[in-house]
């Protein structure tokens, strides 16, 4: 270790003034059996400076076969590993100028430990959280309703919370956001997704309700659909259904529901394409229009990112297409899409890419970027940069 006349001959051979220095001389020495292999670094943001500090986690999530990503409680970063030319020290005992707050006038050494050395840190990026597998997870043991008497309920491959955040690369808010989003629900402490069927069978069950109570869908009474519906399905997935379909409100002491207009259309529009391939569009749009409650009104545009319009077929169609059944990866979305179709208006695709924005991105850029564009018949589309296998 450095004495204070050697510190003193090392300023004097580099033509430095001690007057022009803090009085504090910080000198680092390795410990034994010091290694890079010891420690990782990590650069964080202020926001997750912030997290740490207040004594929240951060987690690394990710299978074998996947990249890990970081999560905090609420975000979803990628993780790479940037190299510096420059060696990084970890100092604990080492202090920043402006934390030496001693007064002392004198010249004076302090020494302190190098604990580990690298060349390079984790480097973090926000990114989309990886939800797909959610959905791929949850549909290997849909709920389908209560066993039939002399029936086993099949309870492999079912999940808790805890089960799902390992699984998924997501942060723990993102992940119960998109449970939302796919009406999960919680049976006997595990997380399921219902059958397709089996809900449309429940959300059918309270719009024969609200027709035959001659109800306003904008006042659907929780106690009296219990009581109507109960005898036919568990209470609970019938209050589920509502959950999913309406927004729950209290008047007078009493729950009511006000059914969503879009999402009830939206959820019977599915039930209809569900098992075809195509649908005549005009056809569709008569049936789609008789299935809803009185007094419900349906729109194309209610079925942005689940269903096409071929407006260039001979009758026009309607076909299935769910945004949540394309690749997350965006290079390949892009490349399925233009499988699909050769050329998409803005209109068209844009309910496709959407999700597929960054913070601060547009569908504008992800198009500029992947696709190419042209005019039509007086209307600009775009089609792959590349040749796409049909």
């Amino acid at each position: 270790m450095r004495s204070l006349q050697e510190v003193q001959a090392t300023l004097e051979i580099a033509k430095l003034k001690e007057e022009d220095l803090l009085p504090t001389v910080q000198c680092l020495s390795f410990g034994d059996n010091v290694s890079s292999a010891d420690y990782c670094l990590m650069e964080l943001d202020e926001t997750l400076c912030k997290h740490i500090e207040a004594g929240e986690s951060l987690v690394i999530r990710g299978d074998k076969e996947e990249r890990a990503v970081l999560c905090s409680s609420n975000k979803t970063y990628d993780l790479k590993i940037a190299d510096t030319s420059n060696l990084l020290l970890f100092v604990p005992g080492g202090r920043t100028p402006d934390q030496l707050t001693d007064n002392q006038d004198s010249f004076h050494v302090v020494h302190t430990q190098v604990w580990g050395f690298c060349n390079s840190y984790w480097e973090l990026r926000k990114q989309r959280p990886k939800l797909k597998k959610l959905k791929k997870l949850l549909m290997e043991n849909p709920y389908e309703g209560p066993a039939l008497g002399g029936q086993e309920e099949n309870t492999e491959n079912r999940y808790t919370m805890e089960d799902l955040l390992e699984r998924i690369q997501a942060s723990e808010e993102e992940l119960k956001t998109h449970m939302e989003t796919i009406h999960a629900c919680q049976i006997e402490g595990y997380w399921r997704v219902l059958d397709f069927d089996y809900e449309m069978k429940l959300l059918g069950y309270v719009s024969q309700l609200v027709d035959s109570e001659s109800w306003s869908f904008n006042k659907v009474s929780l106690q009296t659909s219990l009581e109507e519906l109960g005898p036919l399905e568990p209470r609970e997935m019938i209050e589920h259904c509502l959950n999913c379909y309406g927004k729950r409100y209290t008047e007078n002491g009493e729950v009511f529901y006000a059914l969503h207009e879009d999402k009830v259309c939206w959820g019977l529009a599915l039930m209809l394409l569900q098992n075809v391939v195509k649908f005549n569009l005009k056809e569709f749009q008569y049936v789609w229009q008789q299935s809803v409650p009185e007094g419900m009104s349906t729109r194309l545009d209610q079925l942005k990112g689940v269903a096409l319009v071929d407006r260039t077929s001979h009758p026009e169609t309607i076909s299935l297409l769910r945004v949540e059944d394309l690749p997350e990866d965006t290079v390949e979305r892009f490349n399925h899409l233009f499988s699909l179709r050769e050329k998409w208006t803005e209109d068209d695709i844009t309910p496709y890419i959407q999700d597929l924005c960054g913070e601060k991105q547009t569908t504008g850029a992800l198009l500029t970027k992947y696709a190419r564009s042209s005019v039509q018949n007086g209307i600009k589309v775009f089609n792959s940069r590349r040749p796409v296998a049909t």
